[in-house]
């Protein structure tokens, strides 16, 4: 499966300074996939535990491999199960970043390719399922980030607020100037803030031509840009 753009968003916009954690940094990336947003976090921060979750086998064991040959494979562990199962069995352990990039087509049709639907429809993991995940799982003063469609953002903020998970910075992607916006990166806390930063990110001026912005944000992930 290839590396898609949202996934490259969220892992380098996710906010990991966080003043107010304490004790050992520790993420848990809910539908890994093969793994790219863990792998984005190991290099980003000094997180000692960073553990993943994907429930699609194939994906599950191409993440395990791509954690076995990273320079930080003594740091990242993925399981292979599903969100309920993993909440079930973690249900001591809390988190201090939780990061998804979730399922997000609603719409009702299906391609050929059963793998590709697994990691793209949203009834692989419904919204309110991971909301109600991050909420039980975050840490006190911990941040949960996700990257979703802007058609679905109003409801997802909703679906928080009713699990006491509220936004503390929202950045709204758009794929050139004169296009609409297609994505919400949103941060959330169990902390209500008076003050939510929000902030425009536009990728392209024109094709692969990049803003300094876009370049800015991603361009210690990518071998050329």
């Amino acid at each position: 499966m290839k590396i898609g753009t949202d996934s490259v968003l969220l892992g380098a916009w996710c906010p990991i300074d966080n003043p107010e954690a304490s004790g050992p940094f520790s993420v848990l990336d809910i539908g890994a996939g093969t793994g790219v947003l863990s792998l984005m976090l190991a290099q980003r921060s000094n997180a000692e535990q960073i553990d993943a979750i994907e429930i699609d086998e194939n994906a599950f064991e191409q993440c395990v491999e791509n954690f076995e040959n990273s320079p930080w494979n003594d740091r990242l562990y993925c399981y292979h199960a599903a969100l309920d199962e993993f909440v079930e069995e973690m249900e001591d352990q809390v988190y201090d970043l939780i990061i998804s990039n979730p399922p997000f087509f609603s719409e009702n049709y299906k391609t050929d390719n059963s793998q590709r639907d697994l990691a793209r429809f949203q009834d692989a993991l419904p919204f309110n399922d991971l909301v109600e995940a991050a909420s039980l799982l975050l840490s006190e003063n911990g941040i949960f980030g996700v990257i979703i469609p802007f058609k679905e953002e109003e409801k997802f903020i909703d679906l928080c607020a009713e699990a006491e998970l509220y936004p503390i910075k929202v950045t709204h992607v758009k794929g050139t100037p004169t296009s609409e916006i297609k994505r919400s990166l949103l941060a959330f806390s169990h902390s209500k803030k008076e003050k939510i930063v929000t902030d425009l990110l536009i990728i392209e001026t024109s094709r692969h031509q990049y803003t300094k912005e876009y370049i800015a944000l991603c361009q210690d992930f990518y071998l050329k840009m």
